[in-house]
């Protein structure tokens, strides 16, 4: 049974989509939903970008499950959304094309400031918090938890838990360590809560997480629209690599945290996420679709050649250099 929170969302999100379709008749609608996390900073483009061929407005929502019930029912023309889920949604017959990626690298492994926890050795016996076993963060720890010859379900217990509670449970000893996307590592770091054991662009070098989805009917209906709107993602993606405090102010708006939580993620260290090579590309997502096959998470592959659309991501790089 869909909860009342879920339902308001998508209720919600059908009413701002409706309000947006009478408005500008010269442009075509194009809303977009997202979370509050540095994995989609380029929502800002909506506030930096002029746009004359989209009414593009966000939505912003408050978990994976309802962004992702509110794409499958069509009413949102799209969302960044985590590339397991986003592949999963596709093999269920949800027509989802990924036309940009939101990033790259993002996520830590955050662990508490004063605990015994000093190596991914010992994360061994320890309870481990991701934000869904449909997520990078999944592959990302099955990855390392492998690597260190701990086993999942034997040596260790992971469970799920929503981003914005990772914090206070690591506080409070209910979790040992928690690996997501930002910006709650760096909340963590900030608070003296937690410290970094390590950050997923060591672990995974230049891999991806979130994928800006399109509906195909909004594509089918306003190309142009689609094409001004992946540009302005993709001015907006130089921007924050060209002045990460600029971007850091913006995002108060967007994610609600403090920018000075955002600068640190932007900068501390450098690269710690990044948003260049945003074109979506079938090695990418291959990778993906391997570990969540491998993981029992997807049944068999998708076709990627039919899901990715990066003609939208291709042209807008011609037009931003």
């Amino acid at each position: 049974m869909r909860s009342r929170r879920s339902s308001w969302i998508l209720l919600s999100a059908l009413a701002l989509s409706s309000l947006v379709r009478l408005a500008g008749a010269d442009q075509q609608p194009l809303t977009l939903g997202y979370l509050p996390i540095t994995d989609h900073l380029t929502v800002i483009a909506q506030q930096q970008g002029t746009f004359s061929r989209a009414n593009f407005s966000v939505v912003k929502f408050g978990s994976w499950p309802e962004l992702a019930e509110a794409l499958k029912g069509g009413a949102i023309d799209g969302a960044f959304v985590l590339a397991p889920i986003a592949l999963t949604l596709r093999q269920k017959g949800v027509p989802l094309r990924a036309v940009l990626l939101g990033h790259r690298n993002g996520s830590v492994i955050t662990v508490k400031i004063d605990g015994p926890i000093h190596t991914l050795a010992d994360l061994k016996g320890r309870t481990i918090a991701i934000p869904s076993r449909f997520s990078t963060h999944n592959i990302l720890l099955q990855r390392m938890l492998a690597a260190q010859h701990i086993e999942v379900d034997g040596d260790t217990h992971i469970i799920e838990l929503a981003p914005p509670e990772m914090v206070t449970a690591l506080a409070t000893g209910r979790i040992d360590a928690f690996i997501v996307a930002e910006p709650f590592g760096a909340q963590a770091e900030i608070q003296k809560v937690g410290r970094v054991l390590a950050l997923s662009k060591d672990i995974w070098p230049d891999h991806i997480c979130c994928v800006l989805n399109l509906r195909q009917e909004a594509i089918d209906r306003a190309p142009e629209a689609v094409q001004e709107v992946v540009t302005a993602l993709v001015q907006a993606a130089a921007s924050i690599s060209a002045d990460p405090g600029a971007a850091a102010a913006a995002s108060a708006q967007f994610l609600g945290q403090k920018p000075e939580v955002i600068l640190h993620v932007l900068t501390e260290p450098k690269g710690r996420v990044t948003y260049a090579k945003l074109t979506p590309e079938l090695p990418d997502f291959a990778v993906t679709q391997d570990a969540l096959i491998a993981l029992g998470l997807l049944k068999g592959p998708v076709d990627l050649a039919a899901y990715l659309e990066p003609r939208f991501a291709e042209k807008a790089y011609q037009i931003v250099k």
